[in-house]
C-alpha cells in the first residue's frame, strides 16, 4: 500500500456487522465512546475508504472519524443484495448505532452521494451537515437529463455477460473511468490504480459494484417518494463540483433535493477530487464544516 491510502497510526480498523452484512470500518480522531463531534466520510465507485485517507488525518484533531468501505466494496462483505441506497442509508444508521454515535457532519463523493442522501432523507436529525461531491442523485433535480450523457453509459451497463466480460480485465475497465473522468489522468497515479484494481478483482466485488448502479431506477422511485413524503432535506449542504466535472452544476442539482445549500468548485479537477486536488477539496470542506454549530 502506497502512502497515499496511509491513514494516521492512531486509526484502526473494525469489522463491523450493520443491517444483514458487514461492513470494514476505518476509526480515528477524538475518542469514539467521547462526545466531540463525528464526521461520516462515504467513497464512491473506482474507489474505496482509502481516498479519505488525507482529509481523515486533517480532520483527526477535531473530529471522531469514521470511514467505512460501502455494502460490496473494498474490504466490506460482499452480499448478493441490497445495493439500492436505502437499503444502504441503514446501513450506515446501523454503523452509526453500533459506535454509539448519534449524529454526524456527512462528506460523501460519488456513490457515497446518493447512500448519504438516503441516509439524510431517512435519519434526518442524524445528519448536521452535508457535504456532496461531484455526483447527482437518482431522482433529483435534473436526473433524468444527466442520464442522456453518453459518458454515463455505464449507468445502464448489464445483463448477464457482463462480469463474465470484465473478469481479469477489471484494471482496462476501471482505466476508463480513471481516465475520462479526470481533468488530468496523470493525476490519478499508478500505484493508486493497482491498488485498486486489486480490490475490485476480489471476489464478489465486480458484482457488488455493478448492481450499485442496476439499483438506480429503484433509488430514483425511492428518493421521490422521500422527497413527497417530507420534502428536501434542511440541513446545511455544501454541493462541491470538479471544476472540469461537475462544477457549480452540483448546486443546481442539489437545490432540488435540500433547501439550504451552498455551493463550490474544486479548481484544476475533474472527478476524482482526492486525486486531483486534495488540498483544494480539504480546504473547502474544512471551511464549511468550520461554520457548523458544534
Amino acid at each position: 500500500m502506497t502512502a497515499s491510502f496511509t491513514f494516521p497510526d492512531t486509526f484502526e480498523t473494525r469489522s463491523i456487522a450493520t443491517n444483514g452484512t458487514t461492513l470494514h470500518v476505518r476509526l480515528g480522531g477524538l475518542p469514539m465512546d467521547g462526545h466531540g463531534p463525528a464526521v461520516l466520510l462515504l467513497h464512491g465507485y473506482g474507489e474505496t475508504g482509502d481516498m479519505w485517507a488525507a482529509l481523515a488525518a486533517e480532520l483527526a484533531a477535531d473530529y471522531r472519524v469514521i470511514v467505512p468501505d460501502l455494502r460490496g466494496m473494498g474490504l466490506s462483505a460482499k452480499p448478493e443484495g441490497g445495493y439500492d441506497k436505502k437499503t444502504q442509508g441503514t446501513d450506515m444508521a446501523g454503523l452509526l448505532d453500533a459506535l454509539g454515535v448519534e449524529s454526524v457532519d456527512l462528506v460523501t463523493h460519488d456513490i457515497g452521494n446518493m447512500v448519504g442522501f438516503a441516509l439524510a432523507a431517512q435519519y434526518g436529525a442524524r445528519v448536521k451537515s452535508y457535504t456532496l461531491i461531484d455526483a447527482p442523485v437518482p431522482g433529483v433535480g435534473p436526473w433524468e437529463e444527466i442520464l442522456k450523457n453518453p459518458l454515463l453509459w455505464h449507468f445502464r451497463f448489464g445483463g448477464p455477460d457482463m462480469e463474465r466480460l470484465v473478469e481479469g480485465r477489471e484494471r482496462i475497465y476501471l482505466d476508463r473511468f480513471w481516465n475520462e473522468f479526470s481533468a488530468d489522468r496523470t493525476r490519478f497515479t499508478e500505484d493508486a490504480r493497482q491498488h485498486y484494481a486489486a480490490l475490485y478483482a476480489q471476489p464478489g466485488a465486480m458484482h457488488a459494484g455493478f448492481a450499485q448502479f442496476a439499483a438506480f431506477d429503484q433509488d430514483a422511485i425511492d428518493n421521490r417518494a422521500f422527497l413527497a413524503a417530507d420534502g428536501r432535506l434542511t440541513m446545511p449542504v455544501l454541493a462541491l463540483g470538479g471544476e472540469k466535472s461537475f462544477g457549480a452544476g452540483m448546486a443546481q442539482v442539489m437545490a432540488a433535493g435540500a433547501t439550504n445549500v451552498t455551493g463550490g468548485v474544486v479548481p484544476e479537477s475533474g472527478h476524482w477530487i482526492m486525486e486531483e486536488n486534495p488540498v483544494a477539496t480539504i480546504a473547502l470542506v474544512r471551511d464549511f464544516l468550520a461554520k457548523q454549530p458544534g
